[in-house]
């Protein structure tokens, strides 16, 4: 998996030279598995998309084709999270170890959510972890569907926007195509630092009021 998420660039060019149909399916599959499945939030859906983006600019997919189905997938992806966060959610966060999940994600993606409401949903898609469980933990809310929507529309279309294009433009740069590997794990590092920082900020404020 970390050799996958690092050389993504090659993986998708001989997937683009060998199976045509497999590069559109395979980064729908995993785009849907990363936001609407509680278990699998460790699959690499920003650098997924960017690289993506970078084989849209050497014409191995089309662009608007890609846009279009990843669009599609997360939007898809959130929706079902959120049902099935809706039917079973609260029982899965009252489990004291729940299976295949890590009670803590849950744990902070609810702080997260508590604190910037409906918001969540569109400010989590750019941040790993988070994202999947932020739709599962809206349908254990019961947040209205019709509300979750329109975030869930709004952030999906304009998450796919962002990273694939930011690939589609600046992918195929000499630089960038030498260092995809570190490119990827910076992507991952800036997604992710948001959160750390909310998370160290709530640890020493709760430090505060102990004091």
């Amino acid at each position: 998996m970390f050799d996958l998420i690092l050389h993504l660039d090659k993986h998708l060019v001989a997937l683009a030279q060998e199976h045509a149909l497999l590069v559109y399916a395979l980064p729908f599959i995993v785009i849907f598995c990363e936001t609407g499945l509680v278990i699998t939030p460790f699959l690499p859906g920003d650098s997924l998309l960017f690289a993506i983006g970078s084989l849209a600019a050497i014409a191995a997919v089309d662009l608007t084709t890609v846009l279009i189905l990843l669009s599609l997938a997360a939007i898809c992806g959130d929706s079902v999270n959120y049902w099935v966060g809706a039917r079973i959610g609260a029982k899965i966060a009252a489990m004291e170890k729940p299976p295949l999940i890590r009670k803590e994600y849950i744990a902070r993606t609810h702080a997260f959510y508590e604190r910037h409401g409906g918001k969540t949903i569109v400010i989590a898609r750019f941040v790993p972890i988070i994202r999947t469980f932020a739709p599962f933990v809206a349908g254990t809310a019961q947040m209205r569907y019709h509300r979750f929507l329109m975030y869930n529309v709004f952030g999906g279309v304009l998450w796919v926007l962002i990273f694939t294009l930011a690939g589609f433009f600046f992918g195929n740069i000499p630089f960038v195509k030498e260092h995809f590997s570190l490119i990827a794990l910076g992507i991952i590092v800036i997604s992710v630092l948001p959160a750390l920082i909310e998370i160290l900020r709530q640890r020493r404020l709760a430090l505060r009021q102990r004091q």
